[in-house]
């Protein structure tokens, strides 16, 4: 348990000095802003490269991977059902998809895949889910939502090369299958800029928390409870039965995959939703009571699969 614990202290201290930045209004009005696109434009496609330069391709096509991408889209189809149902609108609706379903497979997930499974590269191939499927896919949405006139065929189907989110996933992806190795006059400084990434994601989260009320109150309330209820419980849930029913899975293989599927939803949405300014509260709130709830829902896990 203490990889759980250590990757959930941290995430706590980085985001409680945000809160204290926010608080004395260190970074003054607009810090929020300056540290979300820092992290949108520059840090995240930085660190993503790097990922996906230096990643396992091998996972692509593991059992593990299947599973991973089973249970995500069955918790996101969950959500949207109940989004369709009540008219909560397609970027909305987006947003509260990936709350549902999006793990923090990154600054939570590495540390604890290291700490609890032993091994950091058991969280590949859910990143590489993310990055070259769901993350552009999604981003895409939020693009066509939130122009200002609707854009043509041929502008839907570019805009995720345009988005430097999907840009340096996809340039990572390019330099590892080409095999071409990066100097490392190049990699260093993208590497150094790329870990800026987390902390700023972190420092914004925790600055947007100042004079807010507590999470899961007002119009937002419901949209965020269900993608909670779906990200901490179903999720796992569905992971452990496709994996054990569907696939065989078992001992040290399933535990990996429950345990990742089981991870909060990702800090990173809360980027998304500021750079578009969509469901910017329903992210804030719905990151952090998953977070909050997942140390004791990975304790279940643990024991019930150990």
């Amino acid at each position: 348990m203490g990889g759980v614990i250590t990757g959930f202290a941290t995430i706590s201290v980085i985001i409680a000095v945000g809160y204290a930045a926010g608080r004395f209004d260190v970074l003054g009005d607009n810090g929020r802003q300056v540290l979300t696109r820092l992290a949108f434009s520059i840090a995240t496609p930085a660190l993503l490269f790097t990922v996906m330069a230096e990643a396992d391709l091998s996972v692509i096509l593991s059992a593990p991977l299947v599973v991973t991408a089973l249970s995500t889209f069955a918790a996101a189809l969950l959500f949207v059902v109940v989004a369709s149902v009540r008219r909560w609108g397609v970027g909305y609706s987006t947003m509260g998809a990936l709350c549902a379903s999006y793990v923090n497979a990154g600054n939570l997930g590495i540390p604890i895949a290291a700490y609890v499974l032993g091994d950091a590269s058991l969280v590949a191939p859910v990143l590489l889910l993310q990055q070259l499927f769901i993350a552009p896919v999604a981003l895409t949405i939020f693009d066509i939502t939130t122009a200002e006139e609707r854009p043509g065929v041929w502008r839907q189907l570019t805009s995720p090369f345009r988005n430097p989110v999907v840009v340096g996933s996809l340039l990572g992806l390019a330099v590892n299958v080409a095999g071409v190795p990066v100097p490392t006059v190049v990699m260093d400084p993208v590497a150094l800029i790329g870990g800026m990434s987390v902390p700023a994601v972190l420092l914004a989260f925790g600055i947007s928390l100042r004079g807010r009320a507590l999470p899961g109150r007002g119009p937002d309330r419901w949209p965020v409870l269900l993608s909670v209820l779906i990200k901490v419980t179903v999720q796992p849930f569905l992971a452990w039965i496709i994996g054990a029913g569907l696939f065989g899975l078992s001992g040290e293989t399933l535990f990996a995959v429950v345990v990742v599927a089981a991870l909060p939803a990702a800090q990173n949405l809360f980027t998304y939703a500021s750079r578009y300014d969509i469901g910017t509260t329903l992210a804030r709130d719905s990151v952090l009571l998953s977070t909050i709830l997942a140390a004791p829902a990975l304790v279940v896990v643990t024991v019930l699969l150990r």
